[in-house]
């Protein structure tokens, strides 16, 4: 199914694309990931809208207006990933499905980043591929949507 309106939600540090360490997060800005992005979703039919915060507060208050501005969710909430249960509970509410991606393999970092607390509320985490992680993350909300798969069926 093509046609989904995609929300891509980037939280914090994300802003700070170009500045933080390439081996692990590219050489590119964000509004050059987000520009590669929106190339993505042309090709595969979806719309994207974009949002990045640094404050978890207003991370949450994103996903609890998503279900009104989008069918889907692609999260790369940078480090709140890895303890912000507020945002688990906010994605929770949105019944929206939603992946997880990370620039960097996070599997392979220190030990505190290799545990996701939203990772049991989306259909699908990639990490490790950059932006090419974003691609698959819109062929996997368009293959989950043509399934015709419900968003709790995580």
């Amino acid at each position: 199914m093509s046609g989904l309106r995609v929300m891509v939600l980037h939280g914090v540090n994300l802003d700070q694309l170009g500045r933080r360490d390439p081996g692990h997060y590219g050489s590119g800005s964000l509004s050059e990931l987000e520009g590669t992005i929106s190339g993505f979703a042309a090709e595969l039919g979806h719309r994207v809208v974009f949002e990045q915060t640094n404050f978890e507060g207003e991370y949450v208050e994103l996903l609890h207006k998503a279900p009104e501005l989008g069918d889907a969710l692609i999260l790369n909430p940078g480090a709140w990933t890895h303890y912000a249960w507020a945002i688990h509970d906010a994605l929770e509410l949105t019944k929206l499905p939603a992946v997880e991606v990370h620039l960097s393999d996070v599997k392979a970092r220190e030990a505190w980043r290799q545990h996701s607390v939203i990772s049991d509320l989306c259909i699908g985490t990639i990490a490790g591929k950059g932006a090419d992680g974003y691609r698959d993350a819109l062929e996997m909300l368009g293959a989950h949507a043509a399934s015709g798969a419900t968003p709790s069926a995580r």
